[in-house]
């Protein structure tokens, strides 16, 4: 059920916020133990808020369309009187005192917090298998992994646990999960919603978002999180054919982003530039400037800034992962002209990207560029190349970052091994509700939103 369809049962008292939130629990209990999506479950807590919930809609206080809806927050991002690890054994006892912004203020639009995702540690990898709390599972192939570092956010939502979670995305984070999961995942422009709370982990390029089930699920969350929010909510049409994106301009690119894609990746956005010309889109092709330079600038800024947080712990490295002990050592020996060198370029590059927004209202592009490889694999083969995982999965993402812009990721097909695919929508700075509009008309179109995992079903 979608959060709209949850909370017209709610308020026609259908079914309670306590009963919502005992079969949010079940879902766990019964799930996790197989995908490890959830390192902490606030039963007691969860319960108790259920109840006030119930209590305030009893007396005609309705907090709006996430009253009473179960949620889980990543656990990078902090939660008053809840352990917040950010999935490092470092931070394993640790208890803020506070919460988040971006947990504040779904706590105040009626959400419940049924517990914290797990993730990849220090919410630093694509892979979410953690050493520390163990692998989290796709839904899908519990044999794959279902892409980090906000895997367990991902896997929560796409396994039918919640309805709606949090996320963190600095090189792709809510997005390469959300298309290995077959989930919705918003990364919005830069500092729109706030990162108050959240642990950091590259500062330039941190982005604090949301995953949920359909287009309009996310919109509803990111119209209670953004700053300067215009409360936009894409339509709700009683069937697909409602929903057009006349008039629309749409650049998809012809280097960079359709190029050394697994063939049942292409297959899929063919069709979905297809689809979005037959709702009336104008499409055109388009040459984009140099994002290998970009992605470049953008893995030299990420490695600096990473180490300039994290070689503190090197001294106890007996207690971080391997992968992350490595990545902070290369980031250490990142010189700082480097470092400068890495930010002009991307000063210099951002202004060549900013002119394609003259004609155009929205970019299409594959999320990834293959779908969730299994659990270890290091390597993935595209065609002739052999690619690393962790390159491979953030290539088409990391851009976004790196420039700031909000990006979508929404399923658009399976694969023939029957996994998920994912597309990515990308606007010009501020301009969420474009992606959010295109995103629903298109999502409409597919009609495969809220497809079940052949592990649930």
């Amino acid at each position: 059920m979608t959060i709209q369809e949850i909370g017209a049962a709610l308020r026609t008292k259908k079914v309670s916020a306590r009963e919502l939130t005992e079969e949010a629990l079940r879902r766990v209990a019964d799930s996790n133990p197989r995908l490890n999506a959830f390192l902490t479950v606030t039963e007691a807590a969860a319960r108790a808020r259920a109840a006030g919930l119930d209590d305030e809609l009893a007396r005609g206080i309705d907090r709006g369309p996430l009253h009473g809806i179960p949620i889980a927050h990543k656990d990078n991002i902090c939660t008053r009187g809840v352990r917040t690890t950010s999935g490092s054994k470092i931070f394993a006892d640790f208890v803020p005192d506070y919460d988040a912004t971006i947990v504040r203020q779904l706590n105040d639009a009626g959400a419940n917090m049924i517990g914290k995702t797990g993730l990849h540690e220090f919410a630093y990898g694509i892979t979410s298998n953690n050493p520390h709390f163990g692998a989290i599972r796709n839904p899908w192939d519990p044999e794959r992994i279902p892409g980090g570092s906000s895997g367990g956010s991902a896997a929560a939502v796409a396994a039918g646990l919640v309805p709606l979670a949090t996320g963190t995305d600095t090189g792709g984070s809510i997005r390469i999960p959300a298309s290995f999961c077959g989930v919705v995942g918003l990364k919005p422009t830069y500092e729109r919603v706030s990162r108050k709370g959240v642990m950091p982990l590259g500062l330039t390029q941190d982005h604090t978002g949301v995953l949920a089930g359909t287009v309009r699920d996310v919109a509803l969350a990111f119209s209670l999180i953004a700053r300067h929010s215009s409360g936009y909510v894409p339509a709700v049409h009683a069937d697909r054919h409602g929903m057009t994106l006349g008039g629309m301009r749409i650049g998809v690119p012809d280097n960079f982003f359709v190029e050394r894609i697994a063939p049942d990746v292409m297959l899929s956005f063919r069709a979905a530039v297809q689809t979005a010309a037959a709702l009336g889109a104008h499409v055109t092709e388009i040459r984009l400037p140099d994002c290998e330079a970009l992605n470049a600038a953008g893995r030299i800024g990420q490695l600096s800034e990473v180490s300039a947080l994290l070689a503190r712990y090197l001294d106890r490295r007996s207690e971080l992962g391997r992968d992350i002990v490595v990545l902070v050592e290369q980031g250490r020996l990142i010189p700082a002209i480097d470092y400068v060198n890495a930010q002009r370029v991307r000063t210099v590059l951002a202004r060549d990207f900013a002119k394609i927004w003259k004609h155009l209202d929205c970019l299409m592009t594959p999320a990834t560029p293959i779908t969730a490889p299994r659990i270890g694999e290091m390597s993935v083969a595209i065609g002739s190349f052999t690619e690393d995982v962790r390159m491979a999965a953030t290539r088409l993402t990391r851009p976004f970052n790196v420039l700031g812009w909000p990006a979508l990721a929404l399923p658009c097909g399976f694969s023939n091994a029957g996994m998920p695919i994912g597309l990515q929508l990308v606007a010009p700075p501020e301009q969420e509700d474009t992606l959010l509009q295109a995103g629903a008309a298109l999502e409409a179109a597919f009609g495969i939103a809220g497809r079940r995992a052949p592990m649930l079903s």
